[in-house]
């Protein structure tokens, strides 16, 4: 793989977990951060010490941060260890995210703007944070990870707005650094009863609360952050650098605002 580590936000459970290991066994170097301490609508917590022992058993080149990407300090430390360790940010995933249900009605504004901050401050602070960095080595890659939310769905007001001005960000960041090299694009989890902090938060703590029916994807099972992973190395890596400002659907793309008569509520 190219010099420098991928930065992964929100890279120490659940989804984001499978993607920080997908990317370390495929030889990337990877520094994941995420908050130790439980978010709302989230059962993620305390992560760091049990991946700790699963890449240290692997012999995976993983660096596990406890920070907050919405808060610049820490977002500056996070760059900082980044530099220090590796060298050169080769790449960022933006995937941390929070996503309590509710209509604007019954939304809170405190937990409005705690959405809108981690799901939509986060990713512009890590952008501009490396962007400039990217431009002066002479490119790099940033993956967004977005939701079929985006397009809009009932009872996620603030996610689904979170998710909607990803998209537009994504895309705002593709043109404004097409020249520079950096190349912005978006992968959407789809298809229901994926496994994940947030997911499994919504519905109680269990996973067996999950939509048994749900569509899943097109090889006949739910996906996972190891397929989200799969994804993302394309996009940060060589095979990918002429790809930017793009929407990769990892799962059923029913559930992403197509028309199909798969496109049931789940």
């Amino acid at each position: 793989m190219q010099d420098g580590c991928v930065i992964v936000t929100g890279g120490t459970y659940g989804l984001g977990r499978e993607i920080t290991l997908c990317l370390a066994r495929k030889g990337w170097q990877v520094l994941a951060f995420g908050l130790e301490a439980k978010q709302i609508s989230s059962i993620a917590e305390n992560a760091i010490p049990t991946l700790t022992k699963e890449v240290q058993a692997e012999g995976l080149d993983v660096t596990l941060l406890d920070a907050d990407v919405t808060d610049q300090s820490d977002v500056d430390r996070v760059v900082a260890t980044a530099l220090q360790a590796y060298g050169r940010i080769h790449a960022v995933v933006n995937n941390a995210a929070i996503g309590p249900l509710g209509t604007v009605l019954d939304t809170d504004p405190d937990i409005w703007d705690r959405i809108i901050a981690v799901n939509l401050r986060g990713p512009f602070l890590m952008a501009r944070a490396v962007v400039p960095l990217m431009r002066e080595q002479g490119g790099g890659a940033i993956v967004n990870i977005g939701s079929g939310a985006g397009w809009g769905k009932p009872d996620m007001a603030a996610y689904a707005t979170s998710k909607g001005g990803l998209f537009a960000m994504s895309a705002a960041l593709a043109l404004d650094h097409f020249r520079d090299g950096v190349r912005v694009n978006t992968v959407v989890p789809g298809g229901g009863g994926i496994v994940g902090g947030m997911s499994v938060g919504r519905v109680g703590g269990d996973a067996a609360n999950l939509n048994p029916n749900a569509p899943g994807s097109v090889a006949g099972r739910v996906i996972d952050g190891f397929d989200l992973g799969n994804a993302v190395n394309y996009l940060i890596s060589p095979d990918g650098e002429t790809v930017s400002g793009s929407v990769i659907d990892v799962g059923c793309f029913a559930h992403q605002g197509s028309s199909s008569p798969l496109n049931k509520p789940v």
